[in-house]
């Protein structure tokens, strides 16, 4: 793949496919901007990526105020010129698993602020300094629960399937200006919200692996190649898209 010296900001950075993909960006030779709310994180991936020779830089930021995400960017220009990469990565899921009429307010809240709304700000202003520099490339990571039903999960399923809306309206727009805008949407990945999941009960993972085809979890660093590639030039005609890594649940 090729991403040598590519400027790439990733939120949520500081743990699970964030993570993940801030190092596989590392190995390819990409200078990675590492954002999460948690600096601590985000400093343990920088530590780790550096390990192995590879260019990063932590910065802590909170996805859901517009300013927050304005200074992660003009930061990040100041500092490399350019911004070539923006990966939307940072989610969280609701604290309840309940049904419509019994979802929690502070979830639902929560979960869009964070998911939806942050999402939009970083792709509103990362569009806007690659529109003045005349190119560049975004990656959201939405979820297989923003392609079809995930019951007892509204606000996250509201969420993602917005995501998957805003990656292909913004495509859509911006595709005459070398703008690519993409998605991945994970099935069940190892990770802090899987593991939320499974410690609701004590049957829930078999219940979940019988319903992946392949009989596993995906791996964050599964994730992180698709991540990558969708960024890489190796992909330059691909824009507008979502690509699926369950295992086969959707089928």
């Amino acid at each position: 793949m090729n991403l040598k010296n590519k400027i790439v900001i990733i939120t949520g950075a500081g743990s699970g496919i964030g993570a993940a993909t801030a190092k596989l960006f590392g190995t390819h030779g990409a200078t990675i901007i590492v954002s999460d709310i948690h600096l601590e994180n985000a400093k343990k991936t920088v530590s780790e990526i550096r390990t192995v020779g590879g260019k990063a830089e932590a910065m802590e930021t909170d996805v859901t105020h517009f300013k927050a995400v304005e200074d992660l960017i003009a930061e990040t220009v100041a500092k490399h010129g350019h911004l070539d990469v923006m990966v939307n990565n940072a989610g969280i899921g609701g604290k309840k698993q309940l049904k419509t009429a019994e979802h929690s307010h502070e979830d639902w809240h929560n979960v869009i602020a964070v998911n939806q709304t942050g999402v939009f700000y970083c792709m509103q202003v990362a569009l806007k300094q690659m529109t003045d520099q005349g190119f560049g490339n975004i990656v959201n990571v939405a979820s297989l629960a923003g392609l079809k039903a995930s019951g007892n999960n509204l606000s996250y399923s509201a969420s993602k399937y917005a995501v998957v809306g805003m990656t292909k309206s913004a495509a859509l727009e911006y595709g005459r200006k070398k703008i690519r805008i993409n998605a991945v949407c994970p099935g069940f990945t190892r990770s802090a919200l899987l593991d939320q999941l499974l410690t609701s009960s004590p049957t829930i993972e078999d219940k979940l692996k019988r319903m992946i085809p392949m009989g596993r979890f995906g791996e964050a660093g599964e994730i992180a190649e698709a991540i990558c590639w969708l960024a890489s030039d190796n992909s330059k005609f691909i824009t507008g898209q979502t690509i699926t890594l369950d295992g086969g649940t959707s089928l």
